[in-house]
């Protein structure tokens, strides 16, 4: 699976850590400036025992260009760029692998650590500034040291078209398990060393921030290494990416038959594309309003109370837009309508449960983010293909099997799996992986002991229209550990369901809030979130609109007043 990671995808500072020793206070002359980076320089070539070596450290850029995804340059704070690697060792089929990391160290440090999580199929170093999944300053502004990593494996060096390029780290026993969750306490412990030796102390508290891939890291750390961060945002987890993967692949099957039936041939990625035109796909977003837009109290393009749009009551409404004869516009054909009940409900095993989960009837179905995965566009291949499809035969099967690169190659391996039979695959074990694809990499336990006695904190915002990991996924997950822990839940994990929201971002939702900041404020004042501030952003058709995002089970209810203000809602 993968994800649009970079695309995206605390304010009290602790006086005693702003400065590393008096040493160095800044005294506004030139002097400073070179002891600072001489400093810096200083850890180039150092040795952390079992874990690596520094390999560059001097004064980091103050500015990262534009991203690839539209975002504006962003200014970064004077900080210490360090950059390290560990594990050097040579793998299967002649891979050379090794776990790289950096670290920035900013000259007003607030005492504490965040750990980056990472995305789709990581093998690229994070920005390590900590923007993304939060709004407000990025982690860096606000003083805090961060690490990124790329979970042991290269893009670029690491890349083997018979493998599915990339994606080749999947036949290495060692950087799957690197991926799923080995590297996180290495790269934490070689980073809080860093640290250490840096400013002369250790961090004060220690957070984790990610969504997607790194919303599985997250997952990981809480159930795993449940002593390496006090508290947790894991948004949008991926945290059942194997199953998650299965029923990628059974969703492109059900296009992929409508765009043979409009065709009359093979499915293509091109053909998919066309399967739902954006006027189509209003239609059933206009469908899900109708059904449930005003169960919350107000008929506002938000489907916060989404319990209400039952497949059933959503199904009806779709029916009655199917053409009639003599009818061509403004209407579905009955395969549109079939096929997305298909798609909405999933797999089943042989049993007739769920392999993974059904998908919500929400808001945000056919925005451009949830379409974009889905089907694709006339510029793009749906990501459910190109982004996510060579991941389930090379990274999430025993034994590995090979995939091509191009969308097509993708897309003809994803449409030759037969369900229920090949969910085997996931929890094969064989030759020299001796753990499954689902040991290493789901972290979906309801086993939360370890974190919940370190007083540790989870947050779990997910968005509603997330079409690449369910919200019912994760809802069903709450509900396991409510059933382990009961009323205790509510003081370590909060989960937050985003009405509207794509994966991790996008979509017609109020989808901006300072998740990190929330936690700060959890962790070390107390204070626990029962809502976040959110606000909807430019792309949306209410720019500047705000709602709470309320815990689960409580929902935001409009109790009266001006309906674009969050005051007008309560959570309920």
């Amino acid at each position: 699976m993968a994800s649009l990671r970079k695309a995206a995808p605390i304010f009290a500072c602790i006086g005693s850590a702003l400065v590393w020793s008096s040493a160095v206070a800044d005294t506004g002359d030139g002097a400073t400036v070179g002891a600072k980076a001489d400093r810096c320089a200083a850890l180039v070539g150092l040795s952390l025992p079992g874990l690596g070596r520094i390999t560059s450290a001097a004064p980091g850029p103050a500015e990262l260009p534009p991203g690839p995804f539209g975002q504006p340059a962003l200014a970064l704070a004077p900080h210490c760029e360090v950059k390290g690697v560990m594990q050097e060792r040579l793998g299967r089929l002649g891979q050379q692998y090794a776990i790289h990391y950096r670290l920035r160290l900013p000259e007003n440090w607030n005492g504490r650590f965040l750990f980056q999580g990472g995305g789709g199929t990581n093998g690229e170093v994070g920005n390590a500034v900590g923007a993304d999944n939060t709004s407000g300053p990025s982690a860096l502004a606000r003083g805090f040291a961060i690490v990124a990593q790329d979970s042991g494996h290269d893009n670029k060096l690491n890349f083997d078209p018979a493998w599915g390029g990339q994606i080749v780290f999947g036949t290495d026993p060692i950087a799957r398990a690197n991926y799923g969750h080995t590297s996180l306490p290495l790269v934490t412990k070689a980073a809080k060393a860093v640290i250490a030796r840096y400013y002369g102390k250790r961090p004060e508290h220690s957070y984790f921030l990610g969504c997607s891939k790194g919303g599985q890291e997250g997952m990981a750390a809480a159930q795993r290494y449940p002593t390496l961060f006090d508290g947790i945002v894991a948004a949008a987890p991926g945290f059942a990416l194997p199953r998650a993967a299965l029923s990628q692949a059974w969703s492109v099957q059900q296009f992929a038959v409508l765009a043979q039936e409009q065709t009359g041939k093979q499915a293509t990625v091109a053909s998919l594309a066309q399967t739902f035109s954006p006027a189509s796909m209003m239609l059933v977003r206009k469908a899900v309003l109708d059904t449930c837009d005003a169960a919350d109290g107000i008929a506002d393009g938000i489907t916060t109370d989404f319990r209400q749009c039952r497949g059933d009551r959503v199904l009806n409404r779709l029916q009655a837009q199917i053409c009639r004869p003599g009818t061509a516009a403004d209407c579905l054909t009955a395969s549109q309508v079939d096929t997305l009940a298909r798609v909405m409900t999933g797999p089943r095993n042989a049993a007739g449960r769920p392999i993974y989960a059904e998908w919500t009837w929400d808001g945000g179905i056919g925005s451009p983010m949830w379409s974009m995965w889905r089907t694709g566009n006339e510029q793009l291949p749906a990501f459910d293909v190109a982004l996510g499809g060579a991941s389930l035969p090379t990274v999430f099967s025993v034994p590995p099997m090979k995939v091509g690169v191009s969308p097509d190659d993708i897309l003809a391996t994803q449409l030759g799996y037969r369900f229920p039979e090949t969910e085997a695959v996931i929890y094969r074990r064989a030759g020299s992986f001796r753990t499954s694809a689902w040991q290493d990499i789901a972290m979906h336990s309801a086993n939360l002991d370890g974190f919940f006695a370190h007083s540790g904190k989870l947050m779990v915002p997910h968005g509603v229209s997330d079409p690449v990991f369910s919200v019912m996924d994760t809802l069903a997950w709450r509900d396991r550990v409510v059933h382990r822990y009961g009323a205790r839940t509510d003081d370590g994990l909060r989960v937050f369901p985003v009405a509207g929201m794509a994966h991790c971002m996008g979509g017609p939702a109020t989808s901006q809030y300072d998740a990190l900041g929330a936690l700060v404020a959890w962790v070390e004042q107390g204070k626990a979130p029962d809502s976040l501030l959110a606000t909807a952003d430019a792309r949306t058709p209410w720019p500047g609109r705000t709602r709470p995002v309320c815990a689960w089970p409580k929902i935001a209810r409009y109790r009266g007043g001006d309906p674009e203000r969050a005051e007008s809602f309560a959570c309920e």
